[in-house]
């Protein structure tokens, strides 16, 4: 038997309209691999929030080692062996390896001393890093060792991870499995937040499913099925997507030899990108982020203009014009960040709604904004897509990451374009949700829409695309049907083999 970590007992935590923890209760054993279940909103952030002193409960307590533990700051989280690896990367790119972990100790050791541990301690845990690298130069995988690293120096008993695959190679989340493997046999305890039911099975020990703030089910995991687990979650069946068959149309978005040079000095410029995509047709684009994505999804929603005949809308040239023009004659896009580019983060719901659906949903006459027009648009989301919210009035930061996904999804999706591009669709959303905004892409393809998908996960990419692609250092392999690759072969064109298209 283990012994015992951290108990927590009747956390409770409220925001206006919402109470996000309800008498949350469980425990974590030393060496364990915990994993943190339930759909978007049902509390899990908040709840690592308070454990590692983010955030403050208003109610409950908690133990660490039999102690009472209720850290006010991270700082004091960590010098009490709980360190957390967030979803989103905290690194200046402009500086090192070993001048970002600095920043993250209270007291760093002399230069020397500090790369020398950073060199043992990576190479131990099979995360291999040079402490003069530039952060800006490293792979996201890379950088995501780097933040492991960090912790690691601090010597942890606990280590919170927040999605840590999202953005990994099917290779890279191997090595990360081997090393939270390894950790776990030194006593480390791990605590697994992912909406990667899969890896929930094949990695962690126990899971606590929480639902609308309230701990309401346990399990072994590796005794569940990824759909059961699913199940936990909603509190009900989970429906599954349709087969549909592909029926290709007319080419409706041709790029020819579109080249753009990225306005991040760290960004990837894209090279001679070329495809064709069909009325009807789902085409998934895999790759590694940093690889280039967010300059195809510029480029194509028409906030970095290119030279006019490298992007064609049904024949048309439209590689000069901008978004709004875009937007008028069918092609539509949501980028990946959700919250400062897809959405403004203090303007409502409805607001936002506006912003992007202005002109296809008739939002204005004669200049003036038609506003229970607006308002019904921005509810027709919030029901069809399940966006959890107390109303449209409320601000787009005051979502949960998922439901905002749902939003901005919903929001495109709803206006019928004819192309859609779309960044990581279902990025940080739970399984119900992303098997919803998977079939509503579907259902508008099997419409006549074409649809592009831009995605790092690979099991989205297989269920949902007619036709698959990568995109490595700017480059894009021959488009080619999605039917009978396997995710190894993906994987190592991701890593930059792109002959492996030709090959497999």
């Amino acid at each position: 038997m283990r012994d015992t970590l951290l108990e927590i007992r009747g956390l409770s935590k409220s925001y206006p309209g919402v109470k996000a923890n309800d008498n949350v209760s469980f425990t974590i054993q030393e060496g364990e691999i915990h994993a943190l279940l339930g759909e978007n909103g049902a509390g899990k952030s908040t709840l690592v929030k308070m454990i590692y002193g983010l955030v403050h409960p208003d109610s409950g307590d908690m133990l660490l080692h039999g102690e009472h533990y209720m850290p006010r700051k991270p700082s004091e989280a960590r010098n009490l062996g709980v360190g957390m690896v967030f979803q989103h990367f905290s690194l200046f790119e402009a500086l090192n390896v070993a001048e970002n972990i600095t920043l993250g100790m209270e007291q760093a050791p002399p230069r020397t001393e500090l790369n020398a541990k950073i060199i043992e301690v990576s190479n131990a845990y099979g995360l291999p890093l040079d402490p003069n690298r530039l952060i800006g130069d490293l792979s996201v995988g890379e950088r995501q060792r780097v933040e492991i690293v960090r912790c690691l120096l601090q010597n942890p008993r606990l280590l919170i991870m927040d999605e840590p695959t999202s953005v990994l190679t099917p290779q890279e989340v191997e090595t990360l499995f081997k090393t939270l493997r390894k950790l776990s046999s030194e006593g480390v305890a791990i605590l697994y937040i992912s909406h990667k039911l899969d890896e929930i099975r094949s990695l962690c020990d126990h899971a606590t499913v929480l639902r609308m703030g309230k701990v309401v089910d346990t399990c072994i995991p590796a005794e569940e099925t990824a759909r059961s687990m699913a199940e936990m979650m909603i509190g009900g069946e989970l429906a599954m997507p349709t087969e549909r068959e592909f029926t290709p149309g007319k080419t409706l978005l041709h790029l020819q030899n579109l080249t753009l040079k990225s306005l991040d000095p760290f960004g990837t410029s894209l090279k001679d990108v070329s495809l064709e995509l069909r009325a009807g047709e789902v085409m998934g684009i895999a790759g590694v982020a940093g690889n280039g994505q967010d300059e195809l999804l510029l480029a194509l929603s028409g906030e970095r203009p290119t030279a006019p005949s490298m992007v064609k809308l049904s024949g048309v040239a439209i590689g000069g014009m901008g978004p709004t023009t875009r937007r008028a004659l069918g092609l539509l896009a949501a980028p990946e960040e959700r919250l400062g580019h897809a959405a403004a983060p203090d303007m409502s719901l409805k607001e936002n709604a506006y912003l992007s659906a202005r002109v296809r949903q008739g939002l204005t006459k004669a200049g003036f904004t038609l506003f229970g027009k607006r308002d019904d648009f921005a509810r027709e989301i919030v029901e069809k897509f399940d966006v959890r919210t107390p109303g449209i009035d409320n601000a787009a930061r005051s979502l949960s990451g998922g439901n905002l996904q749902k939003f901005v999804i919903g929001r495109e999706v709803l206006q019928k374009p004819n192309v859609l591009v779309v960044n990581q669709p279902t990025w940080g959303v739970d399984a119900a949700a992303a098997a919803d905004i998977r079939q509503a892409l579907r259902d508008l393809a099997a419409g006549g829409a074409a649809i592009l998908v831009i995605s790092q996960d690979l099991d989205e990419l297989m269920e949902i695309s007619d036709t698959f692609a990568v995109l490595a250092e700017g480059r894009m392999s021959k488009p080619r049907p999605a039917a009978g690759m396997s995710v190894e072969q993906i994987g190592l064109m991701m890593g930059g083999n792109l002959e492996e298209s030709a090959n497999a």
